[in-house]
């Protein structure tokens, strides 16, 4: 069975990867895949893609899972806030609205840098309408801040979400199920 490298500083990743039954090392190569150049959903693969090879090119056996998140409201791009204002102006405009959360995955073979597999996975999530306090409350607990569309639908933004449809751990940021079909493809299992 092939080593699993995941490819992401993200905890919530490694926590899902764990939930999951999965063994792994985790590695991260600085600051690449910070910037969309393509609209989603192609724009996710790739940049998950780009996280998946740059890490790759460390090990000379092993799979590399790379994965990359956003939120999209409409046709705005929400990626992760700069500061609390750029927070409390995301949470505005997702309160009260239907907003759609994509997660690109890809894998790549360490031993065969030419065998990448991409893919994404879409949830729809509807959002009730917040009050400007629970927005200040939320943003001034710090959770917005590592987060694609400036919430953790895991932790206190759960109160936030009315209804969502689709993967749930898509949402946190891994959808695990169809990671799962992608590692199996590999020979890698979880151990459960």
């Amino acid at each position: 069975m092939a080593n699993l490298i995941l490819a992401s500083a993200s905890p919530r990743r490694a926590e899902l990867l764990r939930q999951a039954g999965y063994v792994f090392q985790i590695r991260v190569v600085g600051n690449v895949g910070e910037q969309l150049h393509a609209l989603p959903p192609c724009g996710v693969e790739l940049l998950a893609g780009e996280k998946a090879r740059s890490t790759s090119k460390l090990y000379s056996e092993g799979v590399v899972l790379g994965a990359d998140t956003v939120v999209m409201l409409k046709d705005e791009i929400m990626g992760k806030p700069r500061n609390a204002e750029e927070a409390r102006a995301m949470l505005r405009r997702l309160s009260g609205q239907k907003h759609t959360v994509i997660t690109g995955v890809a894998l790549v073979d360490a031993s065969r840098p030419d065998d990448e597999v991409t893919d994404h996975v879409k949830t729809d999530v509807w959002m009730r309408q917040l009050q400007e306090e629970e927005i200040y409350n939320y943003v001034r607990s710090g959770h917005p801040f590592d987060k694609a569309g400036a919430y953790g639908i895991q932790g206190g933004a759960a109160v936030f979400v009315d209804r969502l449809e689709g993967c749930y751990y898509n949402v946190v940021g891994l959808p695990l199920s169809r990671v799962y079909l992608m590692l199996s493809s590999y020979g890698i299992k979880p151990s459960f």
